[in-house]
């Protein structure tokens, strides 16, 4: 399993590295095609690949760290970099999707020429490019946080090519160049919609908000059915990485035990929290009616 899991991973970071390639590529195509039709939407996918091209390098470089052991100043070790390169993803994505609004609306202003020709070949370029890139990234896309929305971003791409192709074949036969920056603010609007549930999730671990497919009234109902447990309470979970939760309680107990005895409990527990609600990494105080605030939250 072990050896499956890491050859699986040298696969995704082997995709990643030529989706990067693939995508500036295209990025390159598009902008000399864009500034030669003068299509805006073209140079808008143009920026939008460069964008994505970014951020699978990032995906690449930050699964490459993320692997690292921890060290003494960095105990939990450097998963949470796939985090922040997730975080800086996304603050980009929404940064040129509000600057090609701004440019889309100069353009519904003041509507400039296009060369249809020219723009519809590059773009069906960059829409079979795309595709290549999808199919590379698919099979890792549940891996973790950062190749998940380095392959929506991919996704986006393939759309927006398509939605190019329209236009370009909208400007040459009918010479509604208008259309152009239209389909520039439904790309951007497009790239915001996906890049939010994305955004969301980053910022919840960050501020290790309780993981979203964690509920902690069930587990408080789990926890206290079994026999030797009066309470549980002071409880804290949050997500280190996309995929890894953490928990810690303390646990009131019905009697005053020993130690050694309270082993065979929290074993109990830890098969519980593991089995049931796929928690990783458990830290459990045991008590007999010490803490005098039994509240599951601290604080409520």
């Amino acid at each position: 399993m072990t050896h499956n899991h890491h050859h699986n991973n040298e696969i995704a970071e082997k995709n990643l590295l030529l989706v990067t390639i693939l995508n500036f590529s295209i990025a390159i195509a598009e902008i000399i095609g864009g500034l030669i039709s003068n299509s805006l939407s073209l140079l808008s996918d143009a920026l939008h690949n460069s964008g994505d091209a970014f951020a699978v390098l990032l995906a690449y470089i930050a699964n490459k760290v993320s692997k690292k052991s921890p060290t003494y100043s960095k105990t939990y070790g450097f998963k949470r970099i796939e985090i922040l390169a997730a975080l800086f993803n996304a603050i980009v994505l929404i940064a040129i999707s509000v600057f090609l609004f701004y440019e889309a609306y100069k353009r519904l202003i003041n509507p400039e020429p296009i060369k249809g020709a020219i723009m519809l070949i590059v773009a069906l370029i960059g829409l079979f490019a795309n595709i290549l890139a999808v199919i590379l990234l698919h099979k890792s896309s549940e891996a973790n946080i950062n190749i998940k929305a380095a392959y929506l971003h991919l996704i986006g791409d393939t759309v927006s090519s398509v939605a190019v192709i329209i236009g370009g074949i909208l400007i040459y036969f009918f010479k509604i160049y208008w259309v152009d920056p239209v389909i520039t603010i439904i790309l951007g609007l497009y790239i915001i919609k996906h890049t939010y549930s994305i955004l969301k999730q980053v910022v919840n671990i960050l501020m290790q908000g309780t993981p979203y497919n964690l509920n902690l009234n069930e587990i408080k109902k789990e926890v206290e059915k079994l026999p030797e447990i009066s309470n549980i309470h002071h409880v804290h979970a949050w997500n280190l990485n996309d995929r890894e939760i953490h928990f810690e309680c303390h646990i009131d107990l019905k009697e005053n035990i020993s130690l050694k005895e309270t082993n065979k409990i929290r074993l109990e527990l830890e098969q519980l929290l593991t089995s049931k609600f796929n928690i990783n990494h458990i830290t459990i105080q045991f008590e007999y009616n010490i803490c005098e605030n039994k509240d599951m939250i601290i604080g409520k």
